[in-house]
């Protein structure tokens, strides 16, 4: 049996088994797993690890910040950047405007990702104005494969408790997951103020403004609500120990929660934020950094399942008047840009600290870098598996190489991990059975990504909540969730 291309030699690593085979690809699609396979041509994988193409399910690209920035990524450089980081599919924010259609909203991401992505892509929806209107309109966003919405608890485009109900019923109907930024936003607020008042301006004091009390309250209340519709949850970018036990609480419970953590709260401190003059501005990012304790309990709890993922949430702002200073470079710190890169980092940092250094196994990698999120985001087994009839998305990597962490493929100016020690590098990205990257080179072109229509989430595993309260077996019949 003829192939289009053979990856040989490697060892293949899934979310579940190891073993040595040879790759072929046929049409874009892994067309067998075996030995001595032919083909028209070879990529020789020895001595190297063949897993599934990383998914990058958090990040921010060519999106309008609250401020009303727009990030140094757009469409092109983002999915460069993501794709010599070993991801070969990322999903972005499509971010509503107050007043704009859904329809309005996902044609304008259309337009930046289309002609411009390397990578598949496809975006988590934004709601910053959940009116009737355009509850009406997210089943067309299923119908078209966006079928996940993100909500934020803080921010001027936060929600209500009561709209984020309804956005919940209404993705538990559909079979969508959303996702939430998960802070008080009057406890922020008020710690913000009473710091600014007396003074305390520096880039440093971000992070005793947003307290980790802040971050617990919105969890355990996101959860709340969560329980009470029977609707799946993603709590995006937990920082805290206390935020991360909810979560594991709650999945123990069997509730449809899920948790994800980034690398910057795995690696990086709030020391980071007091460093001379405004360096610390590269640092400002939110939930903000915490300490080497909580790092150890993170860690803890990416090793026992508690977060499905760990994503980037990759928000690339310069440290320039274009970005970071956009309001100027004398401000207090609550009008610094808000977020961090990291896209091209996620997966090496993870793999380094996490399989190197024996926390966690290399089939834990698999999933928390692809299988999970292709699983929650509906995108599973087409993505995110090394699987006869799945989309050629492969990434090779060297488990040996070691390099210190530098200039990245993004259109940042600065790399926050700059100068950490990685081991493990992918070198070789395919996407739908092409070259993306190879050997530190890009093969792809903007506009070869395509967009991927998604479905239901993957809630194996968990048994949902049903309260006495929404239980007609129990609250005299009343069909409250339907």
């Amino acid at each position: 049996m003829q192939h289009d291309l053979v990856i040989k030699g490697g060892t293949l690593v899934t979310a579940s088994e190891t073993f040595a085979a040879d790759i072929g690809i046929r049409d874009g699609k892994i067309a067998t797993l075996g030995h001595d396979l032919t083909g028209a041509d070879v990529i020789d994988a020895t001595g190297k690890l063949v897993l599934p193409g990383g998914i990058e399910a958090h990040c921010h690209i060519e999106q309008e910040s609250g401020m009303g920035l727009m990030p140094a990524d757009d469409y092109r450089t983002g999915s460069i950047s993501a794709a010599f980081g070993g991801n070969s599919c990322f999903v972005p924010f499509a971010a509503q405007k107050p007043g704009q259609s859904v329809a309005d909203t996902l044609a304008t991401y259309d337009g930046r990702a289309a002609p411009k992505s390397v990578i598949d892509y496809s975006y988590h929806l934004i709601l910053t104005d959940p009116n009737p209107d355009v509850l009406a309109e997210l089943p067309d966003a299923f119908a078209r494969g966006v079928t996940s919405f993100k909500v934020f608890m803080t921010y001027a485009t936060r929600v209500s408790d009561g709209q984020f109900l309804d956005i919940l019923t209404v993705a538990r109907r559909h079979g969508g997951l959303t996702m939430v930024h998960a802070e008080n936003h009057d406890m922020l607020t008020w710690m913000a103020t009473a710091l600014a008042e007396n003074g305390y301006t520096d880039p440093k004091y971000h992070a005793p403004a947003r307290p980790g009390l802040a971050e617990e309250e919105a969890i355990n209340r996101a959860i709340s609500l969560s329980k009470l519709t029977n609707a799946p949850l993603m709590i995006v970018h937990v920082s805290t120990p206390k935020g991360a036990a909810l979560v594991a609480e709650a999945r123990a419970e069997g509730a449809y929660v899920f948790g994800e953590t980034c690398p910057q709260y795995l690696f990086l401190t709030r020391d980071d934020l007091d460093r001379p003059g405004k360096e610390g501005a590269k640092f400002i990012c939110s939930p903000p950094l915490r300490d080497t304790h909580t790092q150890e309990v993170l860690w803890r709890h990416i090793a026992g399942g508690t977060f499905s993922v760990v994503s980037s949430d990759h928000a690339p702002f310069r440290f320039d008047e274009s970005g970071k200073f956009s309001s100027g470079r004398g401000v207090d710190f609550r009008k610094i840009a808000n977020g961090m890169p990291g896209i091209e980092m996620r997966l090496p940092l993870l793999f380094s600290e996490g399989v190197v250094k024996g926390r966690i196994s290399l089939n834990q990698f698999v999933a928390l870098s692809a299988t999970n999120a292709a699983r929650l985001y509906g995108m599973h087994p087409t993505k995110g598996t090394l699987a006869i009839g799945a989309d050629a998305d492969i990434a090779i990597w060297d488990p040996s190489e070691t390099r210190i962490a530098g200039d990245m493929h993004d259109a940042m100016d600065y790399n926050p991990f700059e100068g950490t020690e990685v081991t493990g590098w992918p070198v070789t990205v395919l996407s739908r059975g092409h070259r993306v990257v190879d050997r530190g080179e890009l093969i792809a072109q903007p506009g070869d990504g395509a967009f991927v229509k998604r479905g239901r989430s993957d809630l194996s595993g968990l048994s949902g909540t049903r309260l006495p309260e929404t239980d007609p077996a129990r609250n005299f019949g009343a069909e409250v969730l339907r």
